[in-house]
């Protein structure tokens, strides 16, 4: 366990040497402000350039915004935010397969699923703590500037996307025990997901998918109900749990 701990510990002080810790860190707190802040301006916005649109043969009425439009925003926003999040830690495996660091700790007697544990759990940290960040400033935001009532499921629809978050997570760390370039994490995550949602246009299928959880619109808005996206949260972590059984047999196996 201290092998275990000590290396925990290795990359976390790598995340904040590299500064990824620090630029997820300003992302999803910018995120967090950023979604309140345009449901908050967009009223002002489309005041500022009514003149210019009505000139174009546009007419703007009187908006009115709600939290509802914040969360929208949020569900607008937060796959940028996963997006950047596996683009900055696609190389966590990769960049020490190039660099040959990992067989130098292998030497000094840590285990090989110690670091697909350590590495797993500092992803799945991160994760966590940026998301839950981003959801609570824009819940903050939302509850002190809009009546919060209007919105359906705010904690349940967040725990669907966090999950979904998990999940590509769990991709990702399989095909970094599995290719030793980052494009290739990249390709490989990306394609399960661009496959998912695409086999997801299907409506018979699309609630058993893991890409389903990202309809947090629908909840939102209570035009879905919870139970609808419990098979897809049951696959969703069946999914990834497998991902990350498979990828210790496949590391351990794995020329360094």
């Amino acid at each position: 366990m201290k092998s275990l701990h000590a290396f925990m510990k290795k990359e976390m002080t790598e995340q904040l040497r590299s500064g990824r810790l620090l630029i997820l860190g300003i992302l999803f707190v910018l995120f967090g402000i950023m979604n309140p802040a345009i449901a908050k301006l967009t009223p002002w916005l489309l005041e500022m350039f009514a003149e210019s649109l009505e000139g174009s043969g546009m007419t703007v009425t009187e908006v009115t915004v709600s939290a509802l439009d914040s969360w929208m925003q949020f569900y607008k926003n937060v796959p940028m935010a996963l997006i950047a999040f596996v683009v900055l830690q696609s190389s966590i495996f990769t960049k020490e397969y190039a660099s040959g660091t990992l067989v130098l700790s292998l030497t000094r007697g840590l285990e090989r699923f110690h670091v697909v544990v350590s590495k797993s759990a500092v992803l799945f940290t991160l994760w966590t703590a940026g998301y839950w960040l981003c959801f609570g400033i824009t819940y903050a935001y939302n509850a002190y500037f809009w009546d919060h009532s209007t919105v359906r499921n705010p904690v349940f629809s967040a725990v669907c996307w966090w999950l979904f978050g998990v999940w590509v997570i769990a991709l990702m760390i399989l095909f970094s025990v599995v290719t030793n370039a980052n494009t290739g994490v990249l390709l490989g995550t990306g394609s399960v997901v661009l496959i998912s949602y695409l086999i997801g246009l299907l409506p018979k299928i699309s609630r058993y998918l893991p890409t389903f959880l990202t309809d947090g619109n629908s909840l939102i808005f209570g035009i879905a109900e919870t139970e609808k996206y419990m098979a897809a949260l049951g696959i969703a972590v069946v999914s990834a749990l497998l991902c990350f059984s498979f990828s210790i047999p496949i590391f351990n196996k794995k020329q360094l």
